[in-house]
């Protein structure tokens, strides 16, 4: 009887468990394909609308002599097409500057500032250390209410998600001009990214590791987000 009675409460378990995992799998499923549904959000430079508050460049690695990576300089300088087409008056150059010997937004201003862009309007987010943390931060400290995001198109639609879901009226422009290393470890790790974030801004919806004073991109000097780290 007990044998017949731990077969049957076996076989129960083992359906809920089956039954939950593919719940599981069906809402992850889903929860990735809404994030990627935003690359609708993803346009040629030439048809973004004009009059946006900004241009939010996303950071990526820098050289050990502290120039940017290929995939870095490209994603500046699809932002200065963007600029030079007058769809934004102003730069928000993020990234990760958490330690004095590792600067990429000193790296990426150092490279804006090589085209002859006034200093002005090139905001420094030192604590862009990943996309869901850019993206609350340009719209509570740069108070960012519409933005052209510039970066790699794997990475567009979980950044225009974000952005989007944040409030921040959000058109993303695609960096990519070569071949990039190890670019398809980046697309698979961009999965659950997709993933982490989706929960992020629908469930936990944490503060990112900094914040602090506002400085409007709209009306402020961006020479004030500059630092002595470099």
């Amino acid at each position: 009887m007990r044998i017949k009675k731990f077969k049957k409460w076996r076989k129960r378990t083992m359906g809920v468990l089956v039954s939950l995992f593919i719940v599981s799998l069906i809402v992850v499923s889903l929860a990735i394909s809404r994030v990627s549904s935003y690359k609708k959000y993803i346009y040629n430079i030439e048809d973004i609308p004009k009059g946006n508050d900004t241009i939010i460049v996303l950071g990526a690695g820098v050289r050990s002599d502290g120039s940017p990576s290929d995939i870095l300089a490209d994603r500046l300088e699809t932002s200065l097409e963007v600029y030079n087409e007058g769809v934004a008056d102003s730069f928000i150059l993020s990234g990760d500057h958490g330690r004095e010997d590792y600067n990429e937004v000193g790296a990426m201003k150092d490279y804006i500032l090589d085209s002859n862009i006034d200093e002005s309007i090139i905001f420094m987010d030192h604590a862009g250390f990943s996309t869901y943390d850019t993206m609350y931060r340009a719209k509570e400290i740069f108070k960012v209410k519409s933005a052209v995001i510039v970066t790699n198109e794997y990475h567009l639609p979980r950044a225009l998600y974000i952005a989007r879901k944040l409030g921040i009226d959000a058109y993303g422009v695609k960096s990519d001009k070569r071949a990039y290393q190890l670019m398809d470890n980046y697309r698979k790790r961009e999965m659950l990214a997709k993933l982490k974030d989706f929960v992020y801004v629908n469930i936990i919806k944490p503060e990112p590791k900094f914040l602090g004073e506002s400085i409007p991109v709209s009306t402020s000097d961006g020479r004030l987000t500059e630092d002595d780290k470099k």
